[in-house]
């Protein structure tokens, strides 16, 4: 994962993401990328998945 924190507290998930940081432009080049999980991943200590991409227009 690239800049993405998961938390989870009961039964609430928390993911946290720093806005602040690039990862480069996108396969495409028209975008840039800020944070994912980079496919889907399991949520931590739970069965469940998730997949995320954060970006911006270039």
């Amino acid at each position: 994962m690239k800049n993405v924190e998961m938390t989870v507290d009961g039964t609430w998930l928390t993911i946290k993401v720093d806005l602040s940081k690039e990862f480069g432009p996108s396969a495409s080049g028209k975008t840039i990328i800020i944070a994912s999980t980079e496919g889907n991943v399991t949520i931590p200590d739970r069965q469940e998945k998730v997949g995320l991409n954060v970006y911006r227009k270039k």
